[in-house]
């Protein structure tokens, strides 16, 4: 697969005298990633060929929605304060925006999985009509006659020739640098010097005990589809639009939890909007819908036994996770 760090710079090899600047690298407490790195090396000029498609608002209908207005930044690459996301026209959408980030160890996308291949992933929201409404084939178009992308493309693929693998191939090498592994937490973990609070490290505690069996490991999601007993609103059916299975109806997926201080509001329909309210749901709100999930429903008692107290700690540790230099890296902005 990989190893630690791709080598960026355009022809550049680790025996080179300079070393080009390294735009992926993998944290030490993170696992392998699982995209496929060898069929997409990363380039320094593919990554700037990919960040200026994802700020382009070139890739919708009128020139007026761009990948980074339902992504933004500051807010984790999130649509942050909408409930769901609005589009084109100022068209509403149907879900929430989920976060662009740590999308390497991702191999299906969107709340419902639809997607299993990064490379496909903008092909989604480009032709979503509430979302771009645009077609491929004219972007592919557009780009062509525009005065600065033949250029890009010939600095990133060496050809001028612009086609669909080359265009989502670049976007992807953007979207892939986009690591998020420098919270607190992740400099707790890894002894650099950074200590939690009493309240952090109790929260901490009561979250590996209570709430990561679905919020697992260093990623904080364990990549599954489950039911956690929102009252169901509206008629998306979940993972069932998907798979056709009666059993994945309401079945939405565990989203990661990193950057979740700054990436509200929650669940796929963003229903709530504080921390608090998303703690006081599993300990007091979760219903008996169909295929609830399992570890919402034991011994005839349904939600997360979370007192008071507890809620807080845990909402108190979820703010470790919120990594700054990720939020403010000037490298990923649009300007």
């Amino acid at each position: 697969m990989i190893g630690l760090s791709l080598w960026l710079a355009a022809g550049c090899t680790p025996t080179d005298t300079a070393e080009p600047e390294v735009l992926f690298k993998v944290p030490a407490n993170f696992p392998e990633p699982l995209y496929n790195f060898e069929a997409n090396p990363i380039t320094n000029d593919g990554f700037e060929l990919g960040k200026a498609l994802f700020y382009d608002p070139i890739l919708s209908r009128d020139g007026s929605i761009s990948c980074g207005e339902c992504h933004s930044q500051p807010s984790g690459f999130t649509h942050h304060g909408h409930d769901l996301s609005h589009g084109i026209d100022n068209r509403k959408g149907t879900r929430n925006s989920l976060p662009v980030q740590n999308l390497a160890w991702e191999s299906e996308f969107f709340w419902d999985g639809g997607v299993i291949d990064l490379d496909r992933v903008p092909i989604a929201p480009i032709e979503n009509p509430v979302e771009m409404d645009e077609k491929g084939t004219n972007v592919l178009e557009k780009l062509r006659t525009s005065p600065r992308y033949p250029a890009m493309f010939k600095r990133a693929y060496g050809s001028e020739e612009i086609t669909s693998a080359k265009f989502l191939k670049a976007l992807s090498q953007f979207m892939l640098t986009l690591v998020s592994a420098d919270s607190r937490y992740d400099k707790f973990v890894r002894n650099e010097g950074e200590t939690l609070t009493p309240d952090e490290s109790a929260g901490l505690t009561i979250f590996k005990q209570k709430c990561a069996s679905c919020h697992a490991g260093e990623l904080f999601t364990d990549r599954s589809y489950r039911n956690n007993g929102i009252a169901i609103q509206g008629d998306d059916e979940g993972r069932s639009r998907i798979t056709a299975n009666e059993a994945d109806r309401n079945k939405f997926r565990v989203p990661s939890l990193r950057n979740v201080a700054v990436t509200g509001p929650y669940m796929h329909d963003g229903r709530f909007y504080t921390l608090d309210a998303v703690l006081d749901h599993y300990a007091e709100g979760v219903q008996d819908t169909p295929n609830l999930d399992l570890l919402l429903n034991q011994n005839g008692q349904r939600g997360i036994a979370l007192t008071k107290d507890e809620r807080r700690q845990v909402v108190a540790f979820l703010h470790t996770l919120t990594d700054d230099t990720f939020l403010k890296n000037r490298k990923f902005s649009q300007n």
